[in-house]
């Protein structure tokens, strides 16, 4: 069975990570922007896994810290859509440049 190197990992994870960060930046519809975040925590996750494989020294640690990332990430969807359901409730959009006011 071939070993995978940790360069294709971080490679996988920094490609993911900009992606995300580009959607994140320049894309003007929320849902959109939650999926970008989604996609630079899920490089985050795959940088920390691997470097509890192939590290200096391999322990569990970094795929506990994955699984809390993975915690989180989920808290911050659930809630991240609960508040966009609520102002697209009161502003009838879902894009980041009409939302810049707390009134109706």
């Amino acid at each position: 069975m071939s070993q995978v190197p940790a360069s294709a990992f971080l490679a996988l994870a920094l490609i993911l990570f900009c992606i995300g960060l580009y959607g994140a930046l320049t894309k003007r519809n929320t849902v959109i922007v939650l999926i970008s975040i989604e996609l630079m925590l899920n490089a985050v996750n795959i940088n920390l896994v691997t470097f509890s494989k192939y590290g200096l020294y391999p322990s569990i640690n970094g795929q506990v810290f994955a699984l809390f990332a993975m915690a989180v990430a989920a808290a911050e969807a659930a809630v991240g859509l609960a508040i966009l359901m609520a102002l697209y409730r009161n502003k009838k959009t879902v894009h980041i440049d009409e939302m810049n006011e707390m009134k109706n």
